[in-house]
Parts: C-alpha cells; sequence; structure tokens
C-alpha cells in the first residue's frame, strides 16, 4: 500500500513522526508536510508565493505552505497514484465545529477533492494535561488500514477519527458518531505588546454545546475512539424547498 502522510503540525511534530514510524512497518509512506504549525490553516491554499518543498530524510518533505498545498506537492512525488491520504496525528482533538478550521481535516479533504480515500486522525485530551498516548492513535489508523479497500464508497471517503488520550488497553472501542458542536468561541483578547502596541489574540474555542450520546464529544469523553464519516458538501439540503418558498415570497425574479 502507498500512502501519503502530511498534517497541520508540522513535520516535526510528534504526533506525524510517530505515526510515519507505525506505518512504514506495513506500507510505503512518503511524507510531505508543512515546515512550521499551521493549525487553524483550514483549506487554504498559497496562490500568490512560489512553494519550495525541502527534503528531510527518505521519504520525508516539508513545504513552506499549508497543509492542502502539502497534499498537491506529495501527489507529484509519486510515479503511479498512492492508495490513500492520511492526515495527522494531531496534537489536539478535531471534533464537532473544529473541522472547519482544522488543516488536519483540510488535509485528508484535499486528498478527497483529488480523488483518494483519507483519514483525518486527532489525539484528543481528556482534560488531564499534556498529549502522550500518540502510540495509541497509531494503533488505530493500523487496525483500520486492512479494511479501507473494503469501505462502501472509498470514492467519497473521508473519515475524521478522534482518539482519546489513554493507553492502548483503556480505549473502551471504536464508535461510528456524528460531529456534535461548540458554544461560540470566547471574546478576542486585547492586549498589548512589550512596546505598548496594541494586539489581539483570537479567544479559544467554546465548550461542547452539542456533546450528546452519538456525538463525538461525547464518544471521546467515554474513553471510545470516534471515526465520524464528513463530506464536502455544504449545502443544507432540508432546507431547499423552504429557501426557494422564501425566495418567491420575496417577489424577486428567479
Amino acid at each position: 500500500m502507498d500512502i501519503l502522510l502530511s498534517n497541520d503540525d508540522g513535520v516535526n511534530a510528534p504526533g506525524i513522526n510517530r505515526l510515519r514510524e507505525a506505518l512504514i512497518t506495513v506500507a510505503n509512506v512518503i511524507t510531505v508536510a508543512p515546515d512550521q504549525d499551521c493549525s487553524g490553516a483550514s483549506n487554504s491554499l498559497t496562490l500568490r508565493n512560489p512553494l519550495r518543498m525541502t527534503r528531510h530524510a527518505e521519504q520525508v518533505y516539508s513545504v513552506n505552505g499549508t497543509p492542502t498545498d502539502c497534499v498537491h506537492l506529495g501527489l507529484g512525488l509519486y510515479a503511479n497514484d498512492p492508495d490513500m491520504v492520511i492526515s495527522g496525528i494531531n496534537a489536539g482533538a478535531n471534533m464537532g465545529d473544529d473541522v472547519l478550521y482544522s488543516g488536519t481535516v483540510a488535509a485528508a479533504m484535499e486528498g478527497r477533492f483529488l480523488g483518494y480515500p483519507a483519514l483525518a486522525v486527532s489525539l484528543a485530551s481528556l482534560g488531564n494535561g499534556s498529549l502522550v498516548h500518540f502510540d495509541t492513535a497509531a494503533q488505530v489508523v493500523l487496525q483500520l488500514l486492512p479494511h479501507i479497500k473494503a469501505y462502501p464508497d472509498t470514492s467519497n471517503m473521508i473519515l475524521n477519527i478522534n482518539v482519546p488520550d489513554v493507553p492502548w488497553e483503556q480505549v473502551q472501542g471504536f464508535c461510528v458518531t456524528r460531529l456534535g458542536n461548540r458554544h461560540r468561541s470566547e471574546p478576542v483578547v486585547r492586549t498589548a505588546d512589550p512596546r505598548g502596541r496594541e494586539i489581539f489574540w483570537i479567544g479559544p474555542p467554546g465548550a461542547a454545546a452539542d456533546a450528546g450520546e452519538g456525538t463525538d464529544f461525547h464518544a471521546v469523553q467515554a474513553g471510545f475512539v470516534s471515526i465520524t464519516p464528513i463530506h464536502a458538501d455544504l449545502t443544507r439540503h432540508r432546507t431547499l424547498a423552504d429557501t426557494a418558498r422564501w425566495l418567491e415570497a420575496c417577489h424577486v425574479r428567479t
């Protein structure tokens, strides 16, 4: 199996390196990741500046761009198509609304856009301090890998996987979930730099709002691996008819 591996935490992040170590025991892996932390980059592409690729080791490269840039450049290193794209292991959860901002999810989504099945893998803290158990998340991927070809629709496959930060033997199982959602983020933090000039920091994300049974938040908190199938179609299909009636009532030309 040929795998393109990327992330948004950067080429030197512990998560991607632990996952690479695990994957190379069962697959041919090319790693192409940002040269710095690009968390929150979402699906952005670098269009106004040239991109450069730097080789760090055999089949390990960094790019001075975003996670989605990395997927595009990484695919160019293959003589033939890879079998899939994997993004991660992210240091921190990508659950609920996080998927709209996540560079980890974006790299997987770009793989899907370009025609490959994709996994986005994140290690989710349970509020007990620093993330530790990247081995657990790597083991999750190894467990799933032999079954990828049996997935019902690999041509549209994006699985968002969140793994609780616990030892492998404490994982309660695997659970298919839907995305929960968070309360709105905290306000922007307004402060000053050492020279007294005004600066701002984006506020932290809100706490979980919809975290009931069946959500990714609930599964991870209970010690389960959350697997959420996602797609890029943002159309709210169930309100198409309501929107058409509203537009007609506006008496605008349709």
